[in-house]
């Protein structure tokens, strides 16, 4: 007979937040595949937990092959378990490979609820919670960035997102230009850790704040759309900022008095008019 597939999900920062089946399965299982097998340890380290079974890693740059492998252990009868780093595997970490192959493949697969980053962080938001969708990690590339965004400018339910401290100030300027600087918004950082913090205000005003640099697990919660609510009209501002260069006046200049006028960060601005008038 087949074996058994368990997701199991993995404090966020309290080793103490771990249930009492996370210590079972870690001693019981045939095979942990871990994101990082030193941090695993540390985990069973600090839960007084002896490992029973073989312990690979499963990350992102050999999750595809990796996966392969675990299948055909499960095939065989075993017991396999995946922890990732932080919260539950598949949700922005490896995992959702291996979990279509052992459907496909006719194993159980089953989870192991944990902390999550994602409720978490909207508990704590005070932004309705009654409806809401993960959005990951935003593009990297300031382009890719603002499309995602504006593509996500109406959308009605809560949104989450992840995002790593060194981009989090850009993302935060792009979401104030896509959502408008009053959208409100969570920013909330290392979660249950010794220095949890949560930041609370609109979205210019929390960009404002990320700017001189923030470290830790960062998680963005942003308050959806509201029917009828003012928007911020980019198209009237990068209009404005043409009409003023065309008069004569630098663009930089232009952009960094429109955007002050708005109250939105000038430096995604300026991107969205460079991005227009490459546009043919």
């Amino acid at each position: 007979m087949n074996g058994r597939l368990v997701l199991a999900g993995a404090p966020i920062g309290q080793a103490g937040d771990v249930s009492p089946r996370l210590r079972e399965v870690l001693a019981s299982a045939d095979v942990v595949a871990a994101e990082d097998t030193r941090r695993l340890r540390r985990l069973a380290a600090d839960l007084g937990v002896e490992i029973g079974g073989r312990v690979v890693s499963y990350y992102d740059q050999n999750e595809a092959g990796r996966a392969q492998e675990l299948v055909e252990t499960l095939k065989d009868g075993r017991t396999v378990v995946v922890i990732t780093d932080a919260g539950m595997p598949g949700v922005s970490d490896p995992g959702y490979r291996l979990t279509s192959l052992a459907i496909e493949a006719g194993v159980t697969v089953t989870a192991l609820p944990g902390p999550s980053a994602v409720t978490t962080a909207l508990a704590v938001s005070g932004l309705a919670s009654d409806r809401f969708c993960f959005e990951g990690f935003p593009p990297r590339k300031p382009g890719d960035r603002g499309r995602r965004l504006g593509s996500l400018a109406r959308e009605e339910r809560t949104m989450v997102f992840f995002e790593a401290p060194h981009r989090l100030a850009s993302s935060l300027e792009a979401m104030a230009l896509a959502f408008g600087p009053d959208r409100r918004a969570a920013v909330c950082r290392e979660l249950t850790k010794t220095y949890e913090e949560v930041r609370r205000g609109g979205l210019g005003e929390l960009a404002e704040w990320a700017a001189p640099g923030v470290k830790g697990e960062i998680t963005v919660v942003v308050a959806g759309y509201v029917p009828g609510e003012a928007e911020q009209d980019l198209d009237e501002l990068v209009a404005e900022v043409d009409r003023r260069v065309a008069e004569g006046e630098r663009r930089n200049h232009a952009v960094a008095d429109v955007a002050k006028g708005a109250g939105v960060p000038r430096r995604e601005l300026y991107d969205l008019v460079h991005r227009r008038s490459a546009t043919p």
